[in-house]
């Protein structure tokens, strides 16, 4: 439970401490939660997917529908895989994606999110790269090993945008504090979260 607390304690800080605004967005059942950044990536902060007034998104519907308000599903640890680290994410607010909390109820998705200022790299499968810092020391925000998009690393085998696997605890303990750190994209450092899909490594981070 501690460690619950503190996790959501340094959420809340991160807008402070990156000095920018946290951002909201709202999406009603079946519809989409678009988050974007002009400057800086995305980092979402909370995520919640249900129901806990009868106000939001009641246009229209039934008293039925809407009177559970004891309905909530935390989504933070899904919303941070498909969109820390990117510029834009488009996420559907549906029961086939977030598992259904309370049956019956019409929901919607809430997320707050901010934009941290920080450098991207990307190394596409079976290559390596060196995440330089002329002045400070690296900071790992975000990795992720697998495809988020068909763009990034264009191949034959990127047949798949839904290839998660979080590495940001992996990457910070071979990274953070150093001037620069070289990594390898490849299934022998990184567990192959997608069988003959081919991947990239990307990595957001600053220098502190």
């Amino acid at each position: 439970m501690l460690v619950q607390k503190l996790s959501w304690i340094i959420l809340l800080l991160l807008p402070c401490q990156y000095g920018v605004k946290a951002k909201t967005t709202l999406a009603c059942e079946g519809e989409s939660a678009v988050l974007s950044c002009d400057v800086g990536f995305i980092k979402v902060i909370k995520s919640q997917y249900g129901r806990t007034d009868r106000t939001t998104c009641a246009s229209g519907k039934k008293e039925k529908s809407i009177s559970d308000t004891q309905c909530s599903q935390d989504t933070f640890l899904h919303m941070s895989a498909w969109c820390d680290g990117r510029k834009s994410c488009s996420v559907h607010a549906t029961n086939s994606i977030f598992s259904d909390p309370c049956n019956g109820t019409y929901k919607y998705l809430d997320v707050s999110y901010t934009c941290i200022p920080a450098k991207r790299s990307v190394m596409c499968e079976n290559t390596q790269s060196l995440i330089v810092c002329d002045t400070g020391v690296i900071s790992v925000h975000y990795a992720n090993y697998g495809r988020r998009d068909l763009v990034t690393c264009p191949h034959t085998s990127a047949t798949s945008t839904h290839c998660y696997s979080p590495q940001t605890s992996s990457v910070r303990s071979r990274c953070d504090g150093k001037k620069s750190c070289l990594l390898n994209a490849s299934n022998s450092v990184f567990c192959d979260p997608c069988y003959l899909v081919n991947k990239y490594l990307e990595v957001t981070y600053s220098c502190e």
